[in-house]
């Protein structure tokens, strides 16, 4: 990995910062991250259970295993994680976002090793882990092929790593954008950019070469009926992915 380079896009930064004191209000800016949190903890708690033939009844199922919330944000994830037993860093960028982290995980009893860093500084530093979890952050980076080589460096051997994101196609851009951000107004407009939607092929094309290999792929998709995200064969708008690094 080439010294002094780095993924991380201040304006991206900046922003996210600015609504960090409503990460944990299931009614304010992250509502709709507030919505698709079940979808994506059911997803997790499963593709890990059967990946490591873990005890899936057991209340702390993950002890034993060490997770990377990378791009962490207030620690919607973080904490569940950390609640099933797992050893938990949450990395962030913003600084603003790991004290709100911080002060959350405090209040809550939850230990969590909340770190305001990058992905490229944790890579170097030579840290490992058995689930790195990538979510909602490869569409807000500044080079995502350096962004995903540094976070696939961290899993373990027979270790995973979850990625979601948005894909680039112009579904996405009528539901993700015009539709969530400037007609629903779930999420303040410019949260994303078109141009800085990530493919499927993208990411398969980011972890070439780093020993990584995508093993699951599903969309996830809104029911409005029902008023709740859930998984589907629909990869045009939202999706994930899981890679995995062979045992040896």
């Amino acid at each position: 990995m080439e010294s002094g380079a780095t993924t991380i896009d201040a304006g991206e930064v900046e922003r996210f910062s600015r609504m960090a004191s409503e990460w944990w209000s299931p009614t304010g800016k992250f509502k709709p991250l507030h919505k698709f949190n079940p979808v994506r903890l059911s997803y997790i708690r499963q593709t890990v259970v059967e990946h490591f033939g873990l005890e899936g009844r057991s209340a702390k199922p993950f002890e034993g295993l060490r997770f990377l919330d990378i791009g962490c944000g207030g620690g919607l994830l973080s904490e569940p994680m950390a609640r099933l037993g797992a050893t938990v860093v949450g990395a962030d960028a913003s600084e603003t976002n790991i004290e709100v982290a911080k002060i959350h995980a405090a209040q809550s009893g939850v230990e969590v090793d909340y770190r305001a860093t990058t992905a490229e500084a944790l890579a170097e530093a030579g840290e490992s882990f058995d689930v790195v979890l990538n979510m909602e952050v490869v569409e807000h980076v500044a080079d995502v092929d350096l962004y995903m080589k540094a976070c696939a460096a961290m899993v373990r051997p027979g270790g995973l790593m979850f990625v979601a994101t948005i894909n680039r196609t112009m579904k996405a851009y009528g539901l993700a954008i015009i539709g969530a951000e400037h007609v629903l107004r779930w999420l303040p407009r410019g949260t994303h950019q078109y141009e800085r939607l990530v493919r499927p092929s993208e990411i398969d094309a980011a972890l070439q070469g780093t020993g990584l290999g995508v093993s699951r792929r599903s969309g996830v998709s809104y029911n409005p009926l029902a008023d709740e995200w859930r998984l589907s064969r629909d990869m045009d708008v939202n999706y994930m992915v899981v890679a995995e690094r062979p045992k040896g």
